[in-house]
Order: C-alpha cells, then structure tokens, then sequence
C-alpha cells in the first residue's frame, strides 16, 4: 500500500473495512474516493502550497462555509494536509456544457450565490484573491527559478499594469476563482461547487471571466452571462473593464501552469497546459486591443 492510501485507511472515522480509489483530475491535490459502511466520501491530499497562494486552512474554512450556504457538499473530517468531503452521485460538467442554455443561468446563480452569501458563513483569518498581486508574486517565482519562460515576464508585468490600470475601482465579493467545469457538478436535480482551493475576496470581474475563458464562451454567451449576473445588458464600461479582467484572469493561468513546471511533482502535463492558455491569452489580449 503507497503512502497516501496508508494516511487514508489510518483515518479514526472509517466504519468497517474501506475500499479507496484514486480520483484523476486534481492538479494541486491527491484525490480519492473512500467507501466504508457508513457510505461514501472523496478524500483530499494537499499541503499547503505558498508559491500558488494555495493555503489549506483558507480552502477548509471556505469549505464549510460553503456547504452552510448550500453550494458545496459537507465537510466530515479534516486534518493536516488531509480533508474527507461526503461524495455526491452527479455529472461533473464539462467545458461544453457551460455555455449551453440549461446550465448558464444556473451557474450565474451559483456565482451570484457564493459571492454574496459564503462570506456570511466564514471564519477565521480569510484571503484576498487579487490576480495582479499573483501575477506579479508568479513573475518573481519564475525569475527565482531561472525559468525556461523568463524573457518574457517583463512583457507580462507590462500587460499586467496596464490592465490593472484599466480596471480601476472594483466591487468587493468573495470568489470562488478557479470556474473550471471540472469544479460544477449536477446531481440531477442541482448544481454544485466544489474544490476552494483558490477561494478569496476579489472582483465579481474574475470569476466572471474565469467562467467565459476556461471554458470557451462565445461573445454572445458572454454578453449573456454578463446580463444575467448584473441584471441588465453590459454597457461599454461595463465591457471594457470585464474584458481586461478576463486577459488577466487568462495571464494568471498561464503564469500558474509556468510556475508549475518549476515546483510540481504532480503527473500533469504542465508544459501542455501551458502551450494552451498561452494560445488563449495571446487570443484574448489581442481582440482587447483592437476593441
């Protein structure tokens, strides 16, 4: 038995003897599902992880605060580097489904639901999620680490400011930020959201353009998503300042999966990842320029 499965099965709350599966998918964390007598839960191996501002006592506390407000299944364990969630049978979405009619509005109303009423339910020390800190924290990162990507961390820093400049003022919400499909789940008769990994105080603006471009809005669905959330159809304003923060939110990605080829030890494909959101970024950061 590997080590992570020995750390599962020495857990006091098991019933009976237990039956533990890798779960694929996390790209910061070890995932399992565990089923023993009493039912069946997903289990997740992560320790802290600084250089991606990934702080697990931060991800447990917007866990719980969560599941209080009714978007995220319950916590029942939790320990050092270790989280027992209770597993619920659903889809999880994929990047396609995002866009489609039946699923839009609803997970508008799931944003529109964490940033307002999860904050009412925290605890404890909580985080800000502000992207231009990260992006410039990952371009130190990458410069520490004479990274392969280096020649062009002053090129990012300079998009950086100058869409941080064109963002200005922002609405404070907490954010889930990180609006992978991967990270909704429908049971048939709801939505819900999952891993906090990310989870912080931050604009409305970046999970907004998290959600359109990690998983491939059209225009029209963008305009959609933005009257949805807002209640109206975007200004020009509006509009100018969501598309800034979708470059970014797409630069973060980017420097996220660079780093990551530094620091983890994980199976991903990161170099792959990267290629990706670099072909998204240069998409986004060029139709913002000529608009």
């Amino acid at each position: 038995m590997n080590p992570e499965l020995n750390r599962i099965a020495a857990l006091p709350i098991w019933q009976g003897e237990i039956l533990a599966t890798p779960l694929g998918g996390g790209r910061t964390n070890l995932n399992f599902t565990v089923e023993d007598a009493t039912g069946k839960y997903v289990v997740r191996l992560g320790e802290d992880i600084p250089a991606h501002h990934v702080m697990r006592f931060n991800e447990l506390a917007a866990s719980r605060a969560a599941h209080a407000a009714g978007l995220s299944p319950e916590v029942v364990f939790a320990d050092e580097g270790i989280t027992v969630i209770r597993h619920i049978e659903c889809k999880t979405l994929e990047e396609t489904d995002v866009g489609k009619p039946e699923y839009l509005s609803r997970i508008v109303a799931l944003m529109k639901q964490c940033h307002a009423e999860v904050p009412q339910h925290l605890h404890g020390p909580a985080l800000v999620f502000w992207v231009f800190h990260v992006i410039r924290d990952y371009a130190t990162t990458l410069k520490t680490h004479n990274s392969r990507y280096l020649a062009k961390v002053g090129t990012y820093l300079e998009i950086a400011k100058g869409l941080e400049a064109d963002i200005g003022p922002i609405e404070l919400v907490f954010g889930h930020n990180d609006l992978m499909a991967a990270n909704i789940l429908d049971d048939g008769q709801r939505l819900w959201l999952i891993d906090w990994d990310y989870a912080g105080f931050n604009s409305p603006l970046f999970d907004l353009g998290g959600l359109a471009s990690n998983n491939g809005l059209s225009a029209a669905q963008e305009q959609e998503m933005l009257a949805l959330y807002y209640g109206t159809p975007p200004d020009a304003a509006l509009l100018h300042r969501y598309h800034a923060m979708k470059c970014a939110s797409l630069l973060r990605e980017v420097m996220w999966s660079m780093v990551s080829e530094e620091l983890s030890d994980l199976d991903v494909d990161y170099a792959g990842y990267t290629a990706e959101n670099l072909g998204r970024f240069a998409r986004a950061i060029d139709d913002y320029r000529q608009n």
